[in-house]
């Protein structure tokens, strides 16, 4: 027997979440729901197994979007780092972090959200990777 994935799509985030189990539970009334591993609610990525690893890709891609439609700001060489940094701040790295004090991170959502941001800031301050300056005194410059 196939297991047939189940496919949700949040109108939100637009991301689609799939499910390897078909089972469902009867409420009563004639309403059944189907159990899934993992759930797009209000932007946040819900699974079974209570981990954040599903919660953390959400929030990156979420702050990537964010980051995009702000670009022509920040990478504007008319504003100062420092102006760019609080924009940043105030709306990229909000929408990336939105509810982590809830999450059960491991060092490895950590890191993910650590070379997330470090993208950003290189792109913001344009900065190759290949210049090998230091996150330290990049994070420095746009504060």
């Amino acid at each position: 027997m196939s297991k047939v994935a189940k496919s949700f799509i949040c109108s939100g985030c637009l991301n689609p979440v799939t499910s390897a189990r078909r089972t469902s539970v009867d409420i009563g009334a004639n309403a059944k729901f189907e159990l899934v591993d993992k759930f797009c609610y209000l932007g946040d990525m819900l699974s079974v197994d209570g981990d954040a690893d599903a919660v953390v890709e959400a929030r990156i891609r979420m702050g990537w979007n964010k980051f995009r439609q702000l670009v022509p700001l920040l990478t504007n060489k008319d504003m100062s780092l420092i102006m760019r940094g609080t924009l940043y701040s105030s709306c990229v790295r909000n929408s990336m972090l939105h509810g982590s004090e809830t999450w059960p991170v491991r060092k490895e959502n950590v890191v993910a959200l650590q070379r997330a941001e470090m993208r950003m800031v290189r792109w913001m301050c344009s900065v190759k990777l290949k210049d090998r300056l230091p996150s330290k005194e990049l994070r420095e410059r746009h504060r």
